[in-house]
């Protein structure tokens, strides 16, 4: 099954016999909640779900967007009307950062059909509601493990025996800038892969064959382990998606930046090499 859906797959689907559960995830690092702008319109059918409340713990040690409990993770998609066999379609503003979240902890919470709209709001052009659904409560409870998940000493050990992908902007992996932790830099021995060149000028990922060769370049394979972290395991999660649909699995590193760096005893690399 393909991670992603496109506009006019989801009109089909949403008029077939087992139409899919419709989140919508707007969200914005540093911006205002997406609970507003979905009041606003959205797509017909979809319930709003907030990633810092739903879709995460408070921050703290862990970081600043630490995974959810699982038992109310599972209370949350329950109360959304996400069953264990319903497909569940997730979408958000266009960037695909908060989708690429709900899609990573459904998929590691042991559903088996979650797909992200490629191109998000923004490619939809059909008609949007202001109605809010009260959807039947679903089914869904989770299993933890079924995607890659690491801490941070898992991630320094696969940064030096395999593949650890940085998915933030290239300033802040080298160090150049850090608008948000408290140090600049990256873990040693990862490599810069800023999740932006995973898609086009339109927010749609780029063809499968083009993010495999992106990530070839980079050293992905399949046959290589490979992980990705970002600042807060958001945009990471959005590269761990494009790594799929590349065919490439990959773990997250959730906790990422924000945790890693908090943490004077971790070591900080700067610059635009690995080491």
């Amino acid at each position: 099954m393909k991670p992603i859906i496109s506009v006019s797959e989801l009109v089909s689907e949403s008029a077939g016999a087992t139409p899919p559960v419709l989140l919508d995830v707007r969200w914005s690092l540093g911006g205002p909640p997406g609970r507003p702008e979905y009041e606003i319109g959205h797509l017909p059918g979809a319930v709003y779900v907030d990633l810092d409340a739903e879709l995460a713990s408070p921050p703290g040690k862990g970081g600043r967007h630490p995974l959810p409990d699982p038992d109310a993770f599972g209370a949350s998609m329950r109360r959304a009307g996400v069953s264990a066999r319903t497909p569940v379609v997730v979408y958000d503003g266009g960037l695909g950062w908060a989708a690429a979240r709900a899609w990573w902890l459904l998929r590691w919470a042991g559903h088996p059909n979650v797909r992200v709209l490629d191109g998000g709001l923004a490619a939809w052009t059909g008609e949007l509601s202001r109605d809010t659904p009260d959807p039947a409560p679903g089914d869904f409870v989770p299993e933890p493990g079924a995607l890659g998940l690491l801490d941070a000493d898992g991630a320094a050990a696969l940064a030096r025996a395999g593949l650890l992908l940085d998915a933030r902007a290239a300033e802040r992996y080298r160090g150049d800038v850090e608008p948000i932790d408290r140090v600049g830099g990256h873990i040693p021995g990862a490599v810069s892969a800023p999740t932006t060149e995973n898609v086009g000028p339109d927010g749609r990922f780029l063809p499968a064959d083009v993010l495999t060769a992106r990530f070839a370049a980079l050293g992905a394979t399949e046959a290589s382990e490979v992980a990705v972290y970002c600042g807060s395991g958001v945009s990471g999660a959005h590269e761990v998606l494009a790594l799929a649909v590349a065919g490439i699995p990959a773990a997250l590193y959730a906790g990422s930046w924000s945790e890693w760096s908090a943490d004077p005893a971790r070591p900080v690399a700067t610059g635009p090499d690995p080491e």
